[in-house]
């Protein structure tokens, strides 16, 4: 049986536990997934099991390993063979340094898959693991942080991870995805779904952080322009990395995914309201240096980038 270590078991790395757990919720702990995340957060799953709460009730999901340093996972008995990063883009470099220096990478992760779910690109420059261990995922799935212990499913999303890892994660996804009635995808063009992911996030993120507001400001037709001027310097930067969009339906996509989530609290709005650093480096960010990179004028991108920064050093 396949052994997942959930790293950066926050909202969605403590769902993405749940979906990959195989133990009865009531009777048995889950033994092939373990959690590594904040130690309050891990120690209410310790004692009290991970409470999930969603549209058709409460769940709790308990757990034989929960871990709040990964120096605990060396003295454990549990030997991951796949390593799930839920961490924020701007803590690989920190997860590098912590896994080198704790010298798993040449011990017992040496042979595991890492699976990079995250926001934004340019992540897997990010981390300094072999290239041949790597792999980058994203998903649609919508969670929140309660609190300690505690999560809430907000949206049921597609989950899209590069098709070549190996065949027996795969299957492994696939199945428990499968039995708990959520979607996932191996794609073999990884990049085409990721700048898909970017678009939106590059629109709905930002503006929300700024505004303060709901998923669903982004539909208010005072920002047509704006929408529209990230949506043409994204599909620019696109095509000048080999992947070519249609800017209409790019934009049409965009509006679809706000709708949909109309009445979401976006991820980096959460982390602005909570003072939390946000992923903006990694998304409208890495359109500016795509913008530097090959000379192209990205005003609109470059100035929400700014802004959300300024925003993120408010006292």
């Amino acid at each position: 049986m396949v052994k997942v270590l959930i790293y950066g078991a926050g909202a969605i790395g403590s769902f993405l536990a749940y979906l990959l757990s195989s133990g009865d919720e009531v009777n048995h702990a889950v033994d092939d997934v373990a959690l590594l995340g904040r130690p309050g957060h891990m120690q209410e799953i310790g004692e009290s099991g991970l409470q999930i709460k969603s549209s058709e009730g409460i769940k709790t999901i308990y757990f034989r390993h929960c871990f709040s340093q990964l120096n605990e996972l060396s003295s454990s008995s549990f030997f991951p063979e796949v390593v799930v990063l839920c961490v924020k883009t701007h803590s690989l470099a920190a997860v590098s340094q912590e896994i080198e220096q704790s010298g798993l990478a040449g011990g017992r992760l040496k042979r595991a898959e890492f699976i990079l779910l995250m926001n934004g690109m340019g992540n897997r420059e990010r981390i300094d693991l072999p290239s041949d261990q790597v792999f980058e995922g994203i998903t649609s799935i919508g969670v929140v942080f309660s609190e300690g212990g505690k999560i809430e499913l907000k949206g049921r999303g597609k989950t899209i991870i590069e098709s070549g890892i190996s065949p027996e994660t795969r299957q492994l996804f696939q199945e428990r995805f499968a039995e708990k009635g959520f979607e996932i995808e191996f794609a073999e063009n990884f990049r085409a779904q990721q700048w898909n992911k970017l678009f939106a996030n590059a629109v709905i993120n930002p503006i929300t952080a700024l505004t303060g507001k709901r998923n669903e400001v982004i539909l208010c037709q005072d920002l047509r322009k704006t929408v529209e001027g990230v949506v043409e310097e994204c599909v620019a930067a696109a095509a000048l990395e080999g992947q070519r969009f249609d800017a209409g339906q790019v934009l049409d996509f965009v509006y679809s995914v706000a709708s949909k989530t109309s009445s979401n609290i976006s991820s980096m709005l959460q982390d602005v309201q909570k003072g939390n650093k946000t992923e903006i480096d990694s998304i409208n960010g890495y359109i500016d240096r795509l913008g530097e990179k090959h000379g192209l004028k990205v005003p609109v991108n470059r100035t929400l980038y700014q802004l959300v920064k300024a925003r993120e050093k408010r006292k």
